[in-house]
């Protein structure tokens, strides 16, 4: 019964660790515009990921793009915060 018990409390122990790499990691988005008169900067989205961190940030940096809106040409950045 001692075994047992011991290799419960292992195997919960070993699967605790091991989801402990992954957390909620946000990933804050802004749009860059660029003009003759300078730049502007404007918060363009909030993402979470529940992931480790380097697929998160993998996750993030898929959301950066270049492109063009109503306001102009703009350079889209992520970062993890």
């Amino acid at each position: 019964m001692k075994k047992i018990t011991f290799l419960a409390v292992v195997l919960a122990l070993g699967a605790t660790s091991m989801g402990s790499c992954k957390k909620d990691y946000t990933c804050k988005c802004q749009k860059i515009y660029t003009s003759t008169n300078g730049s502007t900067t404007v918060d363009d989205g909030l993402y979470t990921y529940d992931d480790t961190r380097k697929r998160a940030e993998d996750k993030c940096n898929d959301q950066e793009s270049t492109g063009s809106d109503i306001q102009g040409s703009y350079s889209r950045e992520c970062n993890i915060q």
